[in-house]
């Protein structure tokens, strides 16, 4: 039954797929060919030669999509990540597409006639329409599916195994994004006082003993696996009895119990090593990132300075003090380095006071100060962190050295955030979790972003940034 309506939803992407591409080519050509943008300068080509190309779009497209994810059924899966993810699938097609193009040149006439030359405004054009087609297509099946689910149809069943705080949190989680189409059926716990009781109006089923009756009962397509880390004994039985029906096991881990970062099996002359903290930012990804840094620091650089001599002056009116400020924070691997900001606070705010948190309307701010805070703007001068290397455009939020070593005693794996380099915006801030908010929320996202880095969920944190992650409550 799942992978039936699994296949339909794929059927459905699919179709749309197909149609959003023919329709990006047609439209392509037309505005090419028809309306001459750009302006043609070597006459109407054949329309025979372009069609040439379609089925390989129609066929080469899917390939792709299939290979970059986008017809697995992730129901979690941002509108944000979709876009990025046909962005990038488009992108590598469309090169896929220009090498063949180097090897089959058709003739334009007859015998002796010159090879003909596919446009390359004709390309751009279809490439930037296919992309809007493509999003917009998946847009609306999204709201269509998501309708459905809303008016109670495709609903995925889920089972959550415990009813301890780890289970309260996911099944909060997933009553608060309804239209993911996901209905929570009940928990299992063998607590015997919450037996017979309702959390969220999610009633207890029975124990844990009792799943394979309560997998067939309620017809469960998921199960959710929140039990403690001193569990290990009971999950192991579990998972044997899940394992005799089909349905998706998901486990939610604490993510400050268990251990660490993605673990790896290493090879030392023979014997088995297993590293608990191996981070994807290493060997390429390290190299890509960091190039990603350099040219996206140094373009905000180029539009900061024409405004940076009206700022400077408006710093320096208020109270003649200095325009930057320079203040110690810890970086990669622990090491600490002098981040830049424009000054938004007295010069001997922290003189008698020493280092503290940053409050709401906090009296240390000065006027114009307020306004750079409540924006971020403050922290653009660490672009030229950024360039230097002791920062990255996206990472967990680098932390004064005094309140590291705090943290790092009262919270356990604090120090694994120090495992990729410190970011101007990061995971943690674009949800909120920024300023005098909770440490271990933020500890929760930051390790999140190091587990699962790809240079997409770089480009989503950007958009959520540049989207509504500049404005907050001037902490």
């Amino acid at each position: 039954m799942i992978r039936k309506r699994r296949r339909s939803t794929v059927a459905l992407y699919l179709a749309g797929d197909l149609l959003a591409s023919l329709a990006a080519f047609l439209a392509a050509w037309y505005v090419r060919f028809h309306l001459e943008v750009p302006p043609l300068t070597k006459g109407m080509p054949d329309l025979r030669h372009y069609l040439w190309l379609l089925p390989l779009v129609l066929v080469l497209w899917p390939v792709v999509f299939y290979f970059h994810g986008l017809y697995q059924s992730r129901r979690d899966r941002s509108r944000v990540d979709e876009a990025l993810l046909i962005l990038f699938a488009v992108a590598f097609a469309t090169l896929l597409v220009s090498g063949i193009q180097a090897w089959y040149r058709p003739v334009a006439g007859g015998a002796g006639s010159p090879t003909f030359t596919f446009s390359r405004a004709f390309m751009m054009l279809f490439v930037a329409l296919d992309v809007v087609l493509l999003i917009t297509s998946r847009t609306a099946i999204r709201e269509v599916l998501r309708r459905r689910r809303l008016a109670g149809h495709n609903l995925q069943r889920i089972l959550v195994v415990g009813a301890g705080e780890l289970g309260m949190e996911i099944t909060y989680k997933i009553l608060a994004h309804r239209a993911l189409g996901f209905e929570v059926v009940g928990f299992l716990d063998d607590d015997g006082s919450k037996a017979g009781r309702s959390f969220y109006d999610v009633p207890v089923l029975g124990t844990l003993k009792d799943v394979e009756e309560v997998i067939v009962r309620e017809r469960v397509d998921q199960v959710y696996v929140a039990l403690p880390p001193e569990a290990h004994r009971k999950m192991v039985h579990l998972m044997e009895s899940v394992s005799r029906h089909c349905v998706d096991v998901k486990l939610v881990p604490d993510v400050l119990q268990y251990a660490t970062l993605t673990a790896t099996l290493e090879d030392l002359d023979g014997l088995p090593v297993i590293n608990l903290s191996q981070v994807p930012l290493r060997g390429w990804n390290s190299l890509v990132k960091r190039a990603m840094d350099v040219v996206i620091a140094a373009a905000a650089l180029v539009v900061m300075l024409p405004l940076l001599p009206l700022v400077a002056w408006l710093i320096w009116r208020e109270d003649r003090g200095p325009i930057f400020y320079r203040q110690e924070r810890m970086g990669l691997d622990g090491k600490p380095f002098m981040m830049l900001k424009l000054r938004s606070m007295r010069v001997d705010a922290e003189s008698t006071s020493g280092p503290v948190w940053a409050t709401r309307d906090d009296p240390r701010r000065t006027g114009f100060g307020g306004f750079l805070r409540r924006w971020s703007l403050d922290e653009l001068p660490q672009v030229w962190n950024v360039l230097r290397g002791d920062m990255s455009i996206v990472g967990p939020r680098p932390e004064r050295p005094a309140f590291v070593q705090e943290f790092k005693h009262k919270i356990p794996d604090y120090m694994l955030r120090h495992r990729v380099k410190s970011g101007i915006t990061g995971w943690a801030q674009v949800h909120g979790w920024r300023g005098n908010t909770s440490i271990k929320k933020r500890i929760q996202y930051d390790l999140y972003y190091i587990q699962n880095w790809s240079i997409l969920l770089d480009f989503k944190i950007l958009w959520m940034t540049m989207r509504s992650g500049l404005w907050h409550n001037a902490y």
